[in-house]
């Protein structure tokens, strides 16, 4: 089978980590015997990169579009008027069967009007809450990125969602009357590349990844971190992410009396990412609007208990005491609680540790994934 996959998401020179969930896969799926031919793409306003060449082999195609949420709505069509051309050349070289959009807009959209042209059905991946684009895009804009959205769902053989949360927001916002095809995909993880340390840390190091914004809680972990101090003076904290927050967080933590404990890290390679979450005693993200998180299940496969909000993806596969701990969104009480609890025990977090590396290895290594998404695959084309 021959996939043409379209993606906003993906790793580029200087950035590895960027969409990583959408890359590592596909040799995977090689293996299952779907060929891959990926088109990244990225706007024309923002710098100019490169596709890493670490990553699965893909061509990185730069459109011009209108800048911000105002030209988001128009960005598909931008998109498809410039890779029409190339997809032809592929088509012709070797017939493809079936295309893969990442994101309803810009990639969902444009993949919409290449199905049309092409005869070539459209399978679509829905990778976080904001499904139709109205958190980002405000006003008149807004609607229409929402119009767009609908139509490329209810185009698509197959509306694929990563996780149930990420389904339900999916099938609400299509509105009455509009039946979608859908399925839950959760993403998977490398097992070997995010393996448990041979020995447990002995510094007690809390770690955090994620963009710095107000979302991801980050705000909050700090303060709670503060709150325990006095009891455990030898804890620290470690952040890994860059973004509008930074600058506001460094102020809080001073503030906080814990500038000498956090460690703002910036952004990191994976393989940075990997060795920091080896080194850490329990991972932390309170993030209140998260589809699923692939941050978690990487901690997770690194064997370390994880601390995430309810209501969020990562609900369906934390079960809360067992392989990881769940608190209420914006509870500075409870997440104190929880670090103070797993500081304190070490066999309770080693424990849940290694309960959390075999959920991982029982359903949710990126073999797993690709398994699925070939079978699912093939059930379109039936």
């Amino acid at each position: 089978m021959h996939v043409l996959t379209l993606t906003p998401f993906y790793p580029v020179a200087g950035d590895d980590a960027f969409g990583c969930f959408v890359a590592e896969p596909l040799p995977w799926l090689q293996k299952e015997g779907i060929n891959n031919s990926v088109m990244a793409v990225r706007p024309a306003y923002r710098k100019r990169a490169q596709a890493s060449l670490e990553a699965f082999p893909a061509a990185l195609l730069h459109y011009w579009t209108l800048p911000g949420g105002f030209g988001l709505p128009f960005s598909g069509a931008f998109l498809f008027a410039r890779m029409i051309p190339a997809v032809r050349r592929i088509h012709e070289v070797e017939r493809i069967d079936l295309i893969h959009a990442h994101a309803a807009l810009p990639c969902g959209h444009a993949a919409m009007l290449l199905s049309r042209e092409l005869g070539i059905p459209l399978v679509v991946t829905v990778h976080g809450l904001d499904a139709f684009s109205t958190r980002q895009v405000r006003g008149r804009s807004g609607t229409w990125a929402a119009r767009i959205s609908q139509s490329v769902y209810r185009a698509a053989r197959l509306v694929v969602c990563v996780s149930e949360k990420v389904r339900a927001r999916v099938i609400e916002g299509a509105g009455a009357g509009l039946l979608l095809r859908t399925e839950v995909l959760y993403n998977g993880v490398d097992p070997v590349m995010f393996s448990p340390p041979e020995k447990e840390p002995s510094a007690a190091v809390i770690l955090s990844v994620g963009n710095l914004i107000p979302t991801k809680g980050h705000a909050l972990l700090l303060r709670a971190l503060a709150a325990i101090q006095d009891r455990f003076p030898e804890a620290s904290l470690e952040i890994i992410g860059d973004g509008s927050e930074l600058s506001s967080l460094q102020k809080l933590s001073g503030e906080l009396g814990m500038a000498g404990k956090v460690r703002f890290l910036g952004r990191h390679s994976r393989n940075q990412v990997v060795e920091a979450m080896r080194r850490a005693s329990i991972f932390a993200l309170p993030s209140r609007y998260e589809g699923l998180g692939c941050v978690y299940l990487e901690a997770m496969s690194a064997g370390k208990p994880v601390i995430a909000c309810q209501g969020q993806g990562i609900e369906e596969v934390i079960h809360h005491g067992v392989n990881g701990c769940l608190i209420a969104g914006d509870d500075l009480a409870g997440l104190a609680d929880t670090l103070s609890r797993l500081l304190q025990q070490v066999p309770l977090r080693e424990k849940m540790g290694k309960a959390a590396r075999q959920t991982i290895m029982q359903g949710y290594t990126q073999a797993q994934q690709a398994a699925r998404l070939s079978r699912l695959y093939r059930k379109c084309l039936k």
